[in-house]
């Protein structure tokens, strides 16, 4: 046990880490689009999706508890690899030639902290309706929550809709390096997968960016509702 901790304490253990829940993190993205889409196939489609997700709360709250693990782990150990890589550098570079090293792989906590504060808006908007609780209390005909209403009326809000927009911008940006690095550390790491590898995280963070964004510009346009 004590070796297990002292490997994930040290700064191949925490890539590790970081890894893992990275891609889990990207797994529950591409779970949570596919049900988002649902929006495009009108209310009662995704509130049946969302009323069959919350009678089952034990399920429900299961994976939600198993998410916030997941993120807090990958939020925490990304943080303190950041500092024992600096600490480990001593002092500063005079001459930062950056070669290897794109942009994306240089703010990954910058844009990692900037999701952060859209994850905590995102909880707050439709998970515990926080910001807009009028939307948030609106019901269908048949007495289900009215998910798609929530959405449609939030988005209709151009700084909402726009601010979201931006943020999963931002999303992709930092998933542009961070699946590529998860994938690396597993072993795709030669002359021969790594462009294949840049590729699929460029086209995978772009997918999940069009996806999600797709729907508030949807509904700014006036393509639904």
């Amino acid at each position: 046990m004590n070796n297990l901790l002292a490997f994930f304490s040290s700064s191949i253990g925490r890539k590790v880490l970081i890894a893992i829940t990275g891609l889990l993190l990207v797994l529950f993205l591409i779970a949570h689009l596919i049900g988002n889409l649902l929006f495009f196939l009108g209310p009662d489609s995704l509130n049946s999706y969302a009323a069959a997700l919350k009678g089952n709360p034990a399920l429900l709250w299961s994976a939600r508890i198993g998410l916030l693990t997941v993120f807090v782990l990958h939020l925490m150990n990304a943080l303190a690899l950041a500092m024992q890589n600096r600490a480990a550098r001593g002092v500063q570079y005079q001459n930062k030639g950056y070669m290897a090293a794109t942009a994306a792989s240089r703010t990954m906590v910058i844009t990692g902290l900037v999701v952060l504060l859209y994850v905590a808006y995102h909880l707050s908007h439709f998970t515990l309706g926080l910001t807009n609780p009028d939307h948030f209390s609106m019901h269908d005909a048949q007495g289900r929550h009215d998910v798609y209403g929530m959405i449609l009326h939030g988005f209709q809000i151009p700084v909402v809709a726009w601010g979201y927009v931006a943020a999963m911008l931002v999303v992709a940006y930092h998933l542009s390096h961070g699946i590529q690095s998860s994938l690396q550390t597993f072993g795709l790491r030669n002359e021969n997968y790594t462009p294949c590898v840049k590729q699929f995280s460029v086209f995978l963070a772009l997918l999940l960016c069009l996806g999600f964004s797709s729907i508030p510009l949807a509904v700014q346009f006036g393509l639904v509702g």
